[in-house]
């Protein structure tokens, strides 16, 4: 037994002089890096971190260390910029040095680098362009997409309208409408509200960005060697993962099947084009991998984060109840009641833009952003980072910059308009993230919030049973993405149906 005390001892004092060495080692390799709070060997800055806010537990470090500083993810150092002169600065100045994406063990497992979001290099500037002139002309070239999105407001309105005023959370029915829009965008089709296959993927998107924004998700994304081994609800990311993309191969084989060349209808058909196109050309990145994991980036970064800030929009309203007073009245004023309204009414209805602009400010909707990478050494503000690491350009540091935003903390959609009553631009305002890798999909997604949101205040007004003053509009967390707190509210209709 003394035997055996000495040898646990002896072990567990190696490992710590090898744990303290890896870390000295590394500490030494980037001694140019920025500075940041001391790490622990292995679990590195992970216990300084709130699991279910680290966006504010980074903004309260980068009061101590400045706006630009190093954290550890485990044992990967990793650069956070802070505010918007540094974010901007990085993204958008030095736009090719940070241009890059980042790896996130957790979606790496899943896309394994292919597809539009996690791509690099050549690949990423393929399907980046295509993917942006293909969902560019769906908004623009055409009418088709605004007439989907109009079509699946109407849906969505009956829906509302068979609630009978009794009260019920939205989740369900603004997830599913903005699925379907993703779904006209992807396979230039839609499902009905009741569909089985609908249902079942709207659950699994769900509880993957349930968890992945939860602390199981970001303790994978630190440790992941250790946590492949292990049983918890991170697997159910993958579990579903496995499934949508089963879901995801057999539409592509239906296009496949009934494939007429020549008659691009949608982001899969042009796709299915582009690679009977590009068979001879060996550098060409249009092949089945890329397709599928180009429609699964689409379809899930389209339907999540659109629903949510729809959501927070009507939590939003329910809350400040002038400021749906004051849509409606533009509404009535600019589009009448009997029209679905259309993307030419938006420039006509300041207050509205404004009021949708505060929303995607205040939500915050993905507060980390994605990561970044640097594609070479950069010198970045007297600091050198070296190729390859980890930079997380903080968004919720620039939504929410004090320099840039009076009051960040309120919502107030008036921070939008001029002293004439005009939509005002703000540079700091970018939910979408700048630069390089931007969301490609800002276009769609505004189409669908102004539509959607204008269509719900022309056909009804919301209210909550709580009063006005007892609703909570702090974030339940803000891991991957800013989940809100569950609330139910109910629909007053303001026409006849």
């Amino acid at each position: 037994m003394y035997f055996d005390a000495v040898g646990v001892t002896f072990a567990a004092l190696v490992l710590t002089v090898v744990l303290l060495v890896c870390s000295w080692k590394s500490k030494v390799r980037h001694s140019r890096l920025p500075p940041g709070p001391p790490a622990l060997p292995f679990l590195g800055n992970s216990l300084q971190i709130d699991k279910r806010a680290p966006d504010q537990s980074l903004m309260k470090l980068s009061k101590m260390y400045g706006p630009v500083f190093t954290i550890w993810l485990g044992p990967r150092p990793a650069v956070v910029l802070c505010g918007f002169e540094t974010v901007n600065e990085a993204l958008v100045n030095q736009a090719d040095d940070f241009g890059a994406r980042g790896t996130v063990p957790s979606i790496r497992k899943v896309t394994n680098g292919y597809g539009i979001a996690s791509s690099n290099g050549h690949r990423s500037r393929q399907l980046r362009h295509f993917a942006t002139m293909t969902l560019r002309n769906f908004g623009k070239g055409t009418k088709t997409l605004e007439d989907f999105i109009r079509q699946e407001a109407e849906c969505l309105v009956e829906v509302f309208r068979k609630t009978k005023e009794l009260p019920f959370d939205p989740t369900f029915q603004l997830t599913c409408a903005t699925a379907n829009i993703m779904c006209a965008v992807v396979f230039g089709n839609r499902f009905d509200y009741t569909d089985t296959k609908l249902l079942t993927l709207l659950d699994m998107i769900t509880e993957n960005m349930r968890v992945i924004s939860s602390p199981w998700g970001q303790l994978y994304d630190l440790l992941p060697n250790v946590l492949d081994h292990l049983p918890g609800p991170h697997n159910r990311l993958f579990e579903n993962a496995a499934k949508i993309k089963s879901f995801l191969r057999e539409m592509i084989q239906n296009h496949k099947d009934t494939h007429i060349k020549g008659r691009p209808q949608d982001f899969t058909t042009s796709f299915l084009t582009k690679m009977e196109e590009e068979k001879g050309n060996p550098r060409s990145e249009f092949n089945d991998e890329n397709l599928l994991l180009s429609t699964f980036n689409i379809f899930l970064a389209g339907t999540d984060t659109t629903s949510s800030t729809m959501r927070w929009g009507l939590l939003l309203f329910l809350k400040h109840p002038e400021v749906q007073e004051k849509i409606q009245s533009e509404i009535d004023e600019v589009i009448g009641t009997d029209c679905t309204p259309t993307i030419e009414d938006r420039d006509k209805m300041p207050y509205t833009n404004a009021v949708i602009c505060e929303v995607q400010r205040f939500s915050n909707i993905i507060p980390l952003n994605l990561p970044h990478t640097v594609t070479r050494d950069t010198e970045f503000r007297g600091f050198m980072i070296p190729k390859g690491m980890i930079v997380i350009p903080l968004l919720a540091s620039v939504l929410y910059d004090s320099s840039r935003w009076e009051s960040p903390e309120s919502f107030n959609p008036d921070r939008f308009l001029d002293e004439k009553g005009r939509l005002k631009e703000n540079e700091a305002f970018i939910p979408f993230s700048a630069g390089n890798r931007m969301c490609i999909g800002e276009t769609v997604a505004q189409m669908q919030l102004f539509i959607f949101l204008t269509t719900l205040l022309q056909n009804f007004t919301f209210r909550s049973r709580l009063d006005p003053q007892a609703i909570d509009i702090s974030p339940l967390s803000s891991g991957f993405s800013t989940l809100h707190r569950p609330y139910q509210l109910y629909c007053v209709p303001r026409k006849s149906a």
